[in-house]
């Protein structure tokens, strides 16, 4: 497993690793893609879910999409269905999204990650 970081974020809930097919969240293993706010984190059901992500609009300035093991181009109905919600979306690799989720909330930004697994 991949640890991401040594910080202590107190109530709020880190991405600390992954691995194949999995994400380590405040430290619980979810198995498969995860959405993480702050406060939660939850199973994601991929590009074809957008109603969760777009809950989240009123409580985050930006939401980083994690593509995996590599940078992809997200789907042009998905990006234009956020971005017309309002939500302020960044598409990179899954490990880089991570990193960046972890460091925007030791600042305490408004932030959420959508992640597929690296496989």
């Amino acid at each position: 497993m991949a640890r991401l970081t040594e910080i202590e974020f107190g109530e709020m809930r880190p991405i600390d690793g992954y691995g194949p097919g999995f994400f380590r969240v405040g430290g619980e293993r979810i198995d498969g893609a995860v959405i993480v706010t702050p406060t939660s984190v939850k199973g994601w059901d991929g590009y074809e879910a957008t109603a969760p992500l777009l809950a989240l609009r009123d409580a985050i300035d930006v939401l980083f999409i994690g593509t995996g093991k590599t940078i992809t181009h997200l789907p042009k109905d998905f990006r234009t269905c956020l971005e017309a919600a309002g939500l302020g979306v960044e598409a990179m690799d899954s490990p880089a999204a991570a990193r960046t989720y972890n460091v925007l909330l030791s600042e305490g930004r408004r932030i959420a990650a959508a992640l597929l697994p690296v496989d």
